[in-house]
Parts: structure tokens; sequence; C-alpha cells
């Protein structure tokens, strides 16, 4: 039977609110606070770099650098 979820070019093919709830639940899961927030705060409330850093005391740098580790932890998380 073939799976009607999977395109071989791209892998699977999931209905978005489905990726979603996967994207969330790895977030809660397996991200620490500080990576959480950051991603938060930048995805969903739409808030710059800076604005991040000056909020929680640190450098921009430190902010994205924090957002792409935690970009590359939930990553690796949906693959398996």
């Amino acid at each position: 039977m073939r799976n009607i979820l999977y395109d071989n070019e791209f892998g699977f093919d999931l209905p978005q609110d489905v990726q979603i709830q996967r994207i969330l639940r790895v977030m809660d899961q397996e991200l620490t606070e500080k990576q959480r927030d950051y991603l938060y705060a930048y995805y969903f409330d739409e808030l710059r770099p800076s604005q991040i850093a000056q909020r929680h005391g640190v450098n921009r740098s430190t902010v994205m650098r924090t957002i792409r580790r935690a970009e590359a932890r939930i990553r690796r998380h949906l693959i398996y």
C-alpha cells in the first residue's frame, strides 16, 4: 500500500497542522528554556534579534547563535 503522505522528492508531506504540532512538541520537550524563549520571541512574537537581546541582557550574536542551534536541534529530532 502506497503512503499518500510521502513524496519521493521531498520526503514526508504532512498536513501543516500536523507539522506545527510536531515542531511545538519538540520545542517543549527537547529545547532548553532559553532556546524556547528566544524561538517564541523570534517567530511568534516577531521580535528582531536586537530586541530579544535587549530584553534578556545579552548580545545580538548570542541570540542568533541560540536560535540557530535550537533550529538545528528541532530538525534533528524531526528527522527521526
